[in-house]
């Protein structure tokens, strides 16, 4: 129940406002809807009662086969705080607001039959970067922002596609993880908020975030001008050509 709530949480705190309300609807087949409902309403109801987000709609269900989820989450902010994907510029540098991998890794430790490590905790349990996200959009200096699902390889090429430029990520930069760092680019679940903040306003910025937060965003890259939406990855300052890929739905 957290999970399902907090995914959507960062889709909003991507967008720079703050979650007010969801919707919720489910489908579930007939053994799910006793203890296994009960425990994923505590849990979407304890994380609802944390944020002050009120569960405003949706429905319930039957399901012949499987388990149906679907939530939506609704913000509320000014106009000029809203961040979009498309708005990178060349120049800008790329941050990403926490460590990346965690997820990937606790996914592996299930499918292996380890279900209690802390990386199956942060896989089950992902924290939504609210509060940054509505600071982050009181920024003027922060361009593209969007919350990492996917992994970095996938999703920093989204911003890349719609801003109509590329990006040079230093891989020695990336946050990863026990240094995994194949996980923490391709492994995605990750729900850090990654976005690009204006080159000649960093400093400040960085101090601003500091004092905010108590803690720095990791910066990992710069957005450059390119004829094509791609990843270059540096190691060492050296352009290398790893086979790294996000999560792709279709």
């Amino acid at each position: 129940g957290r999970k399902a709530l907090s995914v959507n949480l960062s889709d909003v705190a991507a967008m720079g406002v703050r979650p007010v309300a969801t919707l919720l609807s489910v489908a579930l087949p007939k053994d799910a809807v006793g203890e296994w409902a009960e425990r994923f309403a505590r849990g979407y109801h304890a994380l609802s009662e944390e944020y002050s987000v009120a569960l405003v709609g949706g429905d319930t269900t039957s399901s012949k086969d499987g388990i149906s989820i679907n939530g939506v989450a609704i913000g509320r902010g000014p106009l000029s705080n809203i961040k979009r994907r498309s708005a990178a510029c060349v120049g800008d540098v790329v941050y990403v607001g926490g460590k990346l991998g965690a997820s990937a890794r606790g996914l592996k430790d299930i499918l292996e039959g380890n279900e209690y490590t802390p990386n199956v905790a942060v896989h089950r349990n992902p924290q939504a970067q609210v509060a940054e996200g509505e600071w982050l959009g009181s920024r003027a200096e922060v361009r593209a922002m969007m919350d990492l699902s996917d992994g970095l390889a996938s999703d920093l090429c989204h911003i890349l596609k719609l801003s109509g430029c590329g990006a040079e990520v230093e891989i020695e930069s990336v946050p990863a993880v026990n240094d995994d760092v194949e996980s923490a680019v391709c492994g995605g679940e990750d729900y850090k908020l990654l976005f690009t903040v204006d080159g000649s306003a960093v400093e400040q910025f960085e101090r601003d975030f500091q004092q905010q937060f108590n803690r720095l965003p990791y910066c990992v890259g710069t957005i450059i001008s390119s004829s094509e939406p791609r990843i270059h990855w540096l190691k060492g300052g050296e352009e290398i050509a790893p086979s790294w890929r996000g999560f792709s739905h279709f």
